[in-house]
């Protein structure tokens, strides 16, 4: 593979090989049902899965809310009314691209690239076994598209290494929920219920710009009298909404959750006969909740005691609430037991299962839910099924006809296989995942993609990651594909294509099917469309944990709701768990006694304050899609660093100024922006860029022990100001001008 750090080695638009030229926006055809316009489906962002309806003219498509789904109510944020500007959009990728002798990628035929793909993979399982290929998937690929890549990697290519970006996301909170209710569904209950609750307490989430259309609930929730209380290090945007909101200190969540538990229980807020009839284990989490008297608790966090009592008595007295985490307590090296510390509290007060309250966290990715419960965890088989688990290997491999012992055992997780790139893991596969912006330590991670021997991705775009494959294929986007997606509340929808690919781009599915075929495993992978494997899904899914199997498009295309588990055609689905029992083996919920634990890092003399990171409101993940988009490239241009009008001082700084920062891995550049927002221990930046304002060359890769969750949220950083002009590089000038 070619060295990473080499400029010969990105791929360019050469004006001497006019397979490369631009071509300008490529017209897109709309496709009707029936010849009815418009087409409904639903943007290809966050975990909402809003409803949108299509239509377009002059070869253009056109995006609006569709006002019948009834969990967005025809809303959309900025980015989903943009969605469809990326499809004819001038930097497609339209062709297969091959890495020349020169180091160039360069146009070739689908079954040229698809035959280097497949002997890549050979070879290098002949050299370092059957582990030495890896598949890191996404979770924005639709269920058909995650069931079938789990299989490709367990059945055409018997590999352990599968994992998808939603190791980044969802996995402490899944983890968590798996410990205490047996299951994990990222909100056990409908959105449409968090009007009703009096109390939410929201535990580091920013909906307000990560999903805007869900702001809706909550302002009506409010309008009903009900309270919003929000824990976050940052007046964000929904902690302005908030009737009252917890600046923490960063990594203190546990903390702040088992001192509001010793209150709950010094004033006899709890909920002893749910306590005694619903759940397991609260005598030793009562007896660690004694040792988080206030006065520590807010020394530790702090929030003041008065805040302290307030929230607890709120909480005590309300007739239904909820408490809803986010990534804030869960992309942390004890992200498990920060989330097990919340439901602590929800199951002491009685909450989980009643309505109109409970425990729910809010799942991130577009497909983030149905994508980690279909067979693309490095752990999982589909149906949340356990790789390790005997019945389960049998019964997956009776449906897929190989046998048991055929399927590999549990493989690395996200970034452990990213480790273990060039050593281990000789070849890799990716779909959807522009990595080497969105892992930690990204600098590092990008030194060890170079040492592998061969790395193919398929994705829309010439990503930061793309950029430095050897293969990369064009890929289909949201509305040029069939499938379902599975949304934040385990709402199982249908995705309809509403216009054709341009002529040589595939989707992930027939791409995934070719390989297989290159591989031998033809007869496995059959498939005509994404109804089939859909229909295999249900079949693989059936008994397991989460139950698809009497979900069918039909039912789906007649306009059902159906949230999953439903085991069968005539099951109604499941809105609502846990009313009458915990899917754990004795019905029961289990608490867990958690102590804090202080983060990997910890400011000190020479790195003396916090770094936190997060989204914006014009932007996704990676940026590869929205950096893209003028519009809302125009609302943020690019990342700014959030500062205490103290620290800002401290440095010499002032809004729009330039700044330099450094943590033990790396250095990032980016523009200032003083606000009293921010806590003055810390620093906020958004992950959205690549390059020298990427958030992910500063971020730690401790990992949870559980869920191998990286320490996004928390690190140690130091400030470097530019005092002269000559103190800044060309390219970290370019960047911030």
């Amino acid at each position: 593979m070619a060295d990473f750090a080499d400029d010969r080695a990105v791929f360019h638009f050469d004006p001497m090989n006019k397979g490369l030229e631009r071509a300008g926006p490529q017209p897109v055809k709309i496709l009707s049902n029936n010849n009815q316009l418009p087409v409904s489906t639903h943007c290809p962002y966050c975990a909402l899965q809003c409803g949108v309806l299509i239509d377009g003219e002059e070869g253009r498509s056109r995006v609006r809310g569709d006002g019948k789904f009834p969990v967005n109510k025809g809303a959309l944020c900025m980015k989903g009314w943009t969605a469809a500007e990326l499809l004819n959009h001038e930097e497609r990728l339209l062709k297969p691209l091959k890495r020349n002798a020169r180091g160039v990628l360069v146009p070739t035929e689908w079954n040229d690239a698809l035959d280097v793909i497949a002997r890549a993979f050979q070879s290098a399982q002949e050299r370092g076994g059957r582990d030495a290929v890896g598949i890191l998937g996404g979770g924005s690929l639709t269920n058909e598209k995650a069931y079938l890549l789990g299989k490709f990697a367990r059945v055409a290519l018997q590999t352990a290494n599968i994992d998808y970006n939603g190791r980044f996301c969802m996995s402490s909170a899944a983890a968590a929920a798996i410990k205490a209710f047996g299951i994990d569904r990222g909100m056990p209950f409908p959105i449409s219920d968090i009007p009703q609750a009096e109390v939410i307490l929201l535990v580091g989430a920013n909906p307000a710009e990560t999903m805007p259309p869900l702001m809706q609930y909550f302002e009506e929730q409010r309008a009903n009298g009900g309270q919003l209380i929000v824990i976050d290090p940052r007046l964000s945007a929904t902690a302005q909404t908030a009737h009252l909101h917890l600046r923490l200190i960063p990594g203190t969540d546990a903390v702040l959750a088992n001192g509001l538990l010793h209150l709950l229980i010094r004033d006899d807020w709890i909920d002893r006969s749910y306590i005694d009839a619903r759940t397991e284990g609260f005598n030793a989490v009562k007896s660690v909740a004694t040792t988080y008297w206030p006065e520590r608790v807010e020394r530790i966090t702090g929030i003041p005691e008065a805040s302290l009592v307030r929230v607890a008595e709120t909480l005590g007295r309300a007739r239904s609430a909820m408490i809803l985490t986010a990534r804030g307590p869960e992309q942390q090296q004890q992200g498990v037991n920060n989330t097990l510390s919340f439901i602590n509290l929800a199951l002491a007060l009685g909450l989980v299962g009643r309505p109109f309250s409970g425990f729910g966290s809010i799942t991130g990715q577009g497909n983030g839910q149905g994508g980690r419960e279909l067979g693309q965890k490095a752990d999982q088989l589909p149906g949340y099924r356990r790789i390790d688990d005997p019945e389960a290997r049998q019964y997956i491999a009776s449906v897929w006809g190989v046998g048991e012992e055929e399927l590999p055992r549990a493989g690395k997780s996200a970034y452990r296989i990213m480790e273990a790139l060039g050593a281990e893991i000789k070849a890799l596969f990716s779909i959807g995942f522009n990595f080497t912006v969105s892992s930690p330590d990204a600098t590092n991670v990008i030194k060890n993609l170079s040492n592998l021997d061969f790395f193919c991705a398929a994705d829309f775009f010439l990503s930061e990651t793309a950029k430095l494959a050897d293969v990369v294929l064009p890929a289909a986007m949201w509305a040029e594909e069939e499938g379902t997606m599975t949304n934040l509340e385990g709402r199982v929808l249908r995705r309809r294509r509403t216009s054709l690919p341009p002529a040589e781009v595939r989707t992930d599915l027939e791409i995934i099917c070719e390989l297989a075929a290159r591989l031998g495993k033809r007869k496995h992978f059959g498939f005509a469309g994404a109804e089939q494997v859909f229909d295999e899904l249900r079949k693989a899914t059936k008994g397991g944990i989460a139950d698809y199997s009497g979900i069918t498009y039909g039912r789906l295309n007649a306009g059902e709701t159906l949230h999953w588990p439903c085991p069968g055609e005539s099951h109604p689905g499941t809105p609502r768990l846990f009313t009458e029992f915990f899917a754990t083996p004795n019905g029961r919920a289990r608490f867990h006694a958690v102590r804090h634990q202080p983060a990997s890092e910890e400011p000190d003399s020479e790195f003396p304050l916090y770094l936190t990171t997060g989204r914006v409101l014009a932007h996704y993940q990676s940026g590869t899609q929205t950096r893209r988009v003028e519009k809302l490239k125009g609302i943020i241009p690019q990342p700014c660093a959030e500062l205490h009008p103290e620290v800002a001082k401290r440095y010499g700084l002032s809004d729009g100024a330039a700044v330099r920062l450094v943590t033990r891995r790396g250095a990032a550049v980016f523009k200032v922006k003083v606000t009293r927002g921010i806590r003055e221990d810390t620093i906020f930046v958004p992950f959205h860029w690549g390059g020298r304002q990427s958030a992910n060359r500063l971020t730690s890769p401790a990992l949870d022990p559980t869920s191998q969750m990286p320490e996004f949220k928390i690190c140690a950083v130091r400030v470097e100001s530019f005092t002269t002009s000559s103190e800044i590089s060309p390219e970290e000038e370019n960047d911030i001008r």
